[in-house]
């Protein structure tokens, strides 16, 4: 234990000066995992990674960049340090690490018009349909092939516009998070309109993602130990929930990053 100290210390030690205020993005239309509201990113995720980097002495300030691929870009390019949560993918990989608990499970199902619905058994059943994507979205590399070839593929910026495009019948289907799917619908309001498929497309994974290389993949290990610590005691899912509390209590015209 001795010596994991002294080299989480030295690990801190190796970030640089001007980096010790570290810049966090994240999805900003994914509750409760994330999302932003009145230009501020909230949620499970960036509450979680201030708090287990701030553990290791460091600050933490939490951005929002207006769409979920910019999150991406500004970290990978290294504008930004530290991505809040994010699936893992090969694509990713080449530029992030990743760790190794993850932050939240994601059951990924399919939302669609209720008036709309349709049988769905395995991906076939989806060949010529339209789907709605956001900029930067990823359901792991088999979907994202899948999506490539076999389906006619929209992509927006935010998740409001994913759910009214729904709504209006400009896209047959959108894959989403089975509670962050369920708490964007009920606070727009489109409940009796819209409802999951009962078969889940794919189980992703969210985890904390730094720049591959950067001083700040020496402390995964450490942010490991805390987020299976947190998931063993409750912690992880208590706070989950209270943020989706937090989400459905917000007034609409605070929520522009949705």
């Amino acid at each position: 234990m001795r010596r994991l100290l002294c080299a989480l210390l030295l690990s801190v030690a190796a970030v640089p000066a001007a980096a010790r205020e570290l810049i966090a993005c994240g999805h900003p239309a994914y509750p409760p995992v994330s999302w932003v509201a009145a230009g501020e990113l909230r949620g499970l995720a960036p509450t979680l990674v201030r708090e287990l980097f701030g553990e290791l002495g460091l600050r933490v300030r939490l951005e929002a960049f207006g769409n979920w691929k910019r999150c991406l870009l500004e970290v990978g390019a290294g504008r930004a340090d530290i991505v809040v949560a994010a699936y893992r993918n090969r694509e990713r990989e080449q530029q992030f690490a990743f760790s190794g608990q993850y932050v939240v499970a994601d059951p990924i199902v399919l939302f669609v018009r209720r008036d709309r619905a349709f049988a769905f058994d395995d991906w076939d059943d989806l060949r010529g349909r339209t789907v709605g994507l956001l900029l930067g979205d990823s359901f792991g590399e088999r979907f994202d092939r899948f999506a490539e070839t076999a389906l006619r593929v929209e992509r927006v910026s935010t998740g409001r516009q994913n759910v009214r495009k729904l709504v209006l019948g400009r896209i047959d289907f959108m894959p989403i998070g089975r509670d962050t799917g369920r708490l964007q619908s009920r606070r727009l309001g489109y409940d009796e309109r819209v409802m999951a498929l009962p078969q889940a497309l794919v189980t992703e994974y969210y985890h904390v993602a730094v720049r591959k290389g950067s001083a700040l993949e020496a402390l995964l290990p450490e942010i490991d130990r805390r987020l299976a610590a947190l998931h063993a005691d409750g912690s992880i899912a208590r706070r989950a929930r209270q943020q989706a509390e937090r989400y459905l209590a917000e007034p609409m015209a605070a929520d522009h990053g949705d």
